[in-house]
């Protein structure tokens, strides 16, 4: 009997509502474009302030001290490539990680020079860790790379334009301590960074290849071409080149295709907490899973490390880690700020939608005033009247909301397809708008449902 006389009503409501529902359709749609471009946008500026490194960690070697002399941050030998691998393998929290040694010293590519602030010696994960991915010329080192120890480089655009002046770099040699390295790839422009350095004057190699062929020793900042005489001074022209120390002599690695690390003797691993001849790494440059993952990340890394490096309890670490707080801050800050600006405009979209509904309701309780009185004149009671208008409103919502699903989204497609503007579909925002539709239809319903429930039938009869 009921759902007897809620199918009637129903059927009268989408009969009288056809003409009236593309108030709320509009309204609708324009929430549902709006959050499609809203998200969008967000999810691009989070993936902005992400490529400078936001989710990012910096694990750097301790500090050493003499007589109560600090020498600074990095000053003591600690990190290893293992300590890299461990941390990927062992830290939920890490997305990825890549082993870091630097180096500054003068690019040489025929009669022109560069010398670029750093040199940096990695593996193919750094372009993971920097959300560096594109390369526009060449393609990029591989781990092979890094287990041969080839001398093969990428070079920033600023090196090319310095070095190359125009020409295509690729299949070229160009010379770092007179080791002739390669060049397979162009790293794609990426700009300074928030300290204001340029990350495009830059040259990345296989970290294996920098550590034993170029550097020999860990953490040069200076320029090392500035000394590589012994004198100070250039070699006079028509001399010989002075020859770079055999890397092999700097560090033995015997069979570097099948042994990549040196491996310390027993007595070593038993006696010291460290190795006193290992290979070290001057950082180790760790992306987190996402910017909430960082401190998690950290407690992880922290207890690894402590284990590894047989850290007791209460004793100060061997190694510092380093979190960009500020891109982090930023991003946070911006997130909200994007959250706030879509939660206001979505109550407009609502309240104005809302208004609307009620706007239509009460033109169709005046448009019907005869037929309510009629209705009630042969039996309707006030409630049924109240029902059959609240029923209405919302057949009213439900119908322009599920066709202003349609035109939002395909509204936020065409904005896509014609503006190039970044558009991310939220599903919770469809079922959200359905059920938004339901609820503005009751609230914004009830005032026009009540007032045509509360008609004298005998004035309703005589309204013209």
């Amino acid at each position: 009997m009921i759902v007897g006389k809620l199918l009637r009503t129903f059927r009268v409501a989408v009969r009288a509502l056809r003409r009236n529902t593309l108030g709320i359709v509009i309204g609708v749609a324009a929430v549902i474009a709006m959050v499609d471009i809203g998200q969008g946008s967000a999810v691009s500026v989070r993936q902005t302030i992400a490529s400078m490194g936001a989710n990012n960690l910096v694990v750097q070697p301790g500090t050493a001290a003499s007589s109560g002399a600090s020498f600074g941050a990095g000053s003591v030998v600690t990190l290893t490539p293992q300590d890299a691998e461990a941390i990927e393998r062992d830290c939920p929290a890490v997305k990825s990680v890549a082993p870091m040694v630097r180096v500054r010293t003068q690019v040489v590519y025929g009669n022109r020079n560069w010398v670029p602030p750093f040199i940096f010696g990695t593996t193919p994960a750094f372009h993971d860790v920097r959300d560096w991915q594109m390369l526009d010329e060449g393609e990029p080192f591989t781990d092979r790379d890094v287990r041969n120890a080839r001398k093969v480089c990428l070079l920033g655009r600023t090196v090319v334009r310095e070095l190359f002046q125009g020409e295509s770099p690729l299949g070229k040699e160009v010379r770092i301590q007179n080791v002739s390295f390669k060049v397979v790839g162009v790293l794609s422009r990426k700009g300074a960074n928030m300290m204001g350095v340029d990350q495009d004057d830059t040259v990345i190699a296989p970290w294996t290849t920098i550590k034993y062929r170029v550097a020999g020793v860990s953490m040069q900042t200076t320029n090392q071409s500035a000394s590589s005489s012994t004198t100070g001074q250039p070699p006079a022209p028509g001399a010989p080149p002075i020859p770079a120390k055999p890397w092999a002599a700097l560090y033995p690695v015997e069979n570097m295709q099948q042994r990549l690390y040196t491996q310390p003797s027993q007595s070593q691993l038993l006696n010291t907490p460290q190795p006193v001849r290992f290979t070290n790494v001057d950082q180790i440059q760790i992306q987190a899973k996402s910017e909430t993952a960082i401190p998690a990340a950290i407690q992880q890394i922290t207890r690894l490390l402590h284990e590894r490096h047989r850290i007791p309890d209460g004793e100060p670490d061997d190694f510092n880690i380093r979190d960009m707080t500020e891109m982090t801050k930023a991003l946070a800050s911006t997130s909200i700020l994007m959250g706030v600006l879509l939660l206001c405009v979505s109550l407009i979209s609502l309240i104005v939608g809302g208004v609307g509904i009620m706007n239509i309701m009460m033109v169709s309780v005046t448009e019907r005033t005869r037929e309510i009185g009629l209705r009630m004149a042969v039996g309707a009671r006030a409630e049924d009247v109240l029902r059959q208008f609240l029923v209405e409103a919302i057949v009213l919502c439900l119908i322009g909301g599920a066709v202003g699903i349609l035109v939002g989204r395909g509204g936020s497609l065409l904005v896509n397809m014609l503006l190039r503007w970044p558009v991310q579909y939220s599903t919770p925002a469809v079922v959200l708008a359905v059920g938004v539709s339901a609820v503005v239809g009751i609230v914004f319903g009830f005032y026009p449902a009540w007032k045509a429930s509360r008609l004298d039938p005998i004035e309703a009869l005589r309204y013209e």
